[in-house]
């Protein structure tokens, strides 16, 4: 599935000098166009949000219910709920969980998670962040549409025992002013740098850092759709 070809000591010195980088051609072709058919066709998404009461999900069935003029009412609620406070909205698919709750027999985001903490991909994962202490990969797949948006925050978790976030860009042809971009901020707010969502690409990053994902405009033509999660003690 790991492009054979990756010239990981180029990206582990990027890594360890920014605190970030982005692998292209990280999949081998087959691989990322086979994730991309199953994210676009198989997975069904829930809304994640997080409104004055904190984070919550909002189920397939609830969220196809309400179809596009519901859903965007729903997302002007959020919009004014998230002035002045943390705030996201976009489409999840939890991984482990579904993994653990044995759901959806046959989706290959299954068998993309088997992978993620196989002993091969975990020996790839240390080399490329130069840190003995990651031990597994956890993982949900992620559909963003227009509206949909990922406010200010740092990853840290210590509980969880974050230390690299990643994204697995599964996305074609994607445009700047679209949105969906990934964006590292400094100690003032201001933008210091932008990870574009490209096709077959990792993006990869030391926890914590202040980041957001900016708002997907209603003029995007696709979805972003990625596979993100985090590096775990």
């Amino acid at each position: 599935m790991l492009n054979s070809d990756l010239d990981v000591s180029r990206y582990a010195d990027d890594l360890a000098r920014r605190g970030r980088t982005q692998v292209h051609d990280f999949l081998q072709p087959e691989a990322a166009e086979a994730l991309h058919q199953c994210l676009v066709r198989d997975v069904p998404w829930t809304l994640a949000y997080r409104d004055r009461a904190g984070a919550k999900v909002m189920g397939h069935a609830e969220l196809a219910a309400r179809g596009e003029p519901g859903e965007r009412e729903f997302l002007a609620q959020l919009y004014a709920e998230a002035r002045g406070a943390y705030g996201f909205a976009y489409e999840s698919y939890m991984m482990v969980r579904a993994y653990l709750e044995q759901r959806d027999e046959g989706l290959l985001l299954h068998r993309l998670l088997e992978f993620l903490n196989c002993p091969d991909y975990l020996a790839f994962a240390r080399a490329l962040t130069g840190d003995a202490r990651v031990r597994r990969m956890n993982a949900q797949a992620t559909r963003y549409r227009g509206g949909h948006f990922l406010k200010l925050h740092d990853d840290f978790n210590a509980e969880e025992g974050r230390l690299y976030a990643y994204v697995i860009n599964l996305t074609r042809e994607w445009k700047a002013d679209w949105g969906g971009l990934l964006q590292f901020l400094d100690a003032e707010g201001r933008v210091i740098d932008t990870l574009m969502p490209s096709w077959n690409s990792l993006s990869i990053f030391r926890v914590p850092a202040p980041h957001v994902v900016s708002m997907v405009a209603p003029w995007a033509e696709g979805d972003r759709l990625a596979v993100t999660g985090w590096m775990l003690t």
